[in-house]
C-alpha cells in the first residue's frame, strides 16, 4: 500500500456523519452557494493536523493527488503538508519549488478555510522574500474566481507581520466594489490587522474610502479602533461606486 493510499484510508476511517453534515451546512455546500458540491468526511481540524504530521514526507506528486481529491479534508491535509514542508525548507530553491507548486494547484483552495490556512504561510511569505514577484497579487485580485481574489487579499497577513502596509491598502482599495460578502470580510479583516500595527495607515485609508466601503468591510476594519473613531466612520453614509 502506497503512502498516499494509506493516508486516504486512515482519513476515511475517521468519517463522522454528524460532523460531515455540520460541515456541509457550515461551508455552504448547497446549490448556488460558494461551496456547492464539496464533499466532507467530517474530520476535526486537530485530526487533519495529526495526519498531516504523520505523512509530512509525502512527495509533491503525492500531495497533488490529495489536492485533486473531491474530499475537502483530503485537500485540507494536502495543504497542511505543503505548509509544513515550506516552513521546514532550508533553501530558497526549496521554497520556490513549493511556492510554484502551490500556485499551480491553487484551485484546490476552493473554500475560505483552505485559503486562510495556507496562503499567507506559503505565497505571502514567499512574496515577502521576493517583492519583485508581487504582480501575481494584482492578477489574482482581478480574477472572476472568488477564491483567487481571497488568495491575493489574505496573503497580505505576511506583509502586515513584516511591517508593510502598501500592498494591503492597494488590494483592499481594489475590492471596494466586490460583490461577495466573503471578500468584504477578508479585506476588512486585513485592514483591521494592519490597524493593530499601524493605526495611522488604517485611519488614512478610512478617511479616503469609508464612504465607498461595503458595510461588512467597514465594520471589520474598524473593530479595534476606539469607540469615538468607530462611531465616526459608522455614521458616514455609503456611496455606491
Amino acid at each position: 500500500m502506497s503512502k498516499l493510499t494509506k493516508l486516504i484510508s486512515k482519513t476515511k476511517a475517521l468519517y463522522s456523519p454528524v460532523r460531515a453534515e455540520h460541515s456541509r451546512y457550515f461551508f455552504k455546500t448547497g446549490p448556488g452557494q460558494y461551496g456547492a458540491g464539496d464533499v466532507f468526511w467530517g474530520l476535526s481540524v486537530p485530526e487533519t493536523r495529526v495526519l498531516a504530521r504523520e505523512f509530512s514526507d509525502l512527495s509533491l506528486a503525492e500531495v497533488a493527488g490529495l489536492l485533486a481529491n473531491k474530499v475537502h479534508e483530503l485537500r485540507l491535509i494536502g495543504l497542511t503538508i505543503l505548509v509544513n514542508q515550506y516552513q521546514a525548507a532550508k533553501t530558497d530553491l526549496e521554497r520556490q519549488k513549493i511556492y510554484n507548486f502551490y500556485l499551480k494547484n491553487r484551485a484546490a483552495a476552493n473554500n475560505w478555510d483552505l485559503v486562510d490556512l495556507s496562503v499567507y504561510k506559503i505565497m505571502g511569505d514567499y512574496l515577502v522574500r521576493h517583492p519583485h514577484k508581487r504582480a501575481i497579487l494584482y492578477r489574482l485580485i482581478k480574477s472572476k474566481n472568488i477564491w483567487e481574489r481571497r488568495l491575493a487579499m489574505v496573503s497580505t497577513i505576511a506583509f502586515i507581520r513584516n511591517h508593510e502596509s502598501a500592498e494591503v491598502l492597494k488590494l483592499a482599495a481594489l475590492l471596494l466594489n466586490d460583490q461577495e460578502d466573503l471578500m468584504h470580510k477578508a479585506s476588512g479583516w486585513m485592514l483591521r490587522e494592519l490597524g493593530k500595527r499601524d493605526e495611522q495607515s488604517l485611519v488614512d485609508f478610512l478617511d479616503q474610502y469609508a464612504s465607498l466601503m461595503p458595510r461588512t468591510m467597514l465594520r471589520y476594519a474598524i473593530e479595534r479602533l476606539a469607540e469615538p473613531k468607530r462611531l465616526k466612520y459608522l455614521k458616514i453614509k455609503r456611496k455606491v461606486l
